[in-house]
């Protein structure tokens, strides 16, 4: 006969939530391993709601420049300075 389920008291059960919102389970060399999770601000990644939200005063308080530049490449393609193939990275060679 198979042994009765134990119920989880109120203290483990809150504990099991908030490990739950603190890990995620990954597979790693062919083992589950728990891993903590990303920070996120209101589910977006931390990185990706930089990208969208911050003031360019702020990007380069905090040494955020690629954001800058890319903000900037962004508005020369959109006010046709350069054209919609360019590489930002690698300027066109004269020659």
């Amino acid at each position: 006969m198979a042994k009765p389920k134990k119920k989880l008291t109120a203290a483990q059960r809150a504990a099991k939530k908030q490990r739950k919102k603190d890990f995620m389970t990954v597979f790693m060399n062919g083992k589950q391993v728990r891993v903590r999770r990303p920070p996120t601000v209101d589910g977006v990644d931390a990185e990706e709601f930089i990208r969208q939200n911050a003031d360019p005063i702020w990007l380069h308080q905090n040494g955020y420049w690629e954001i800058i530049h890319e903000r900037e490449m962004e508005e020369a393609r959109e006010g046709g300075d350069l054209p919609q193939d360019a590489d930002p990275n690698f300027p066109d060679i004269p020659f």
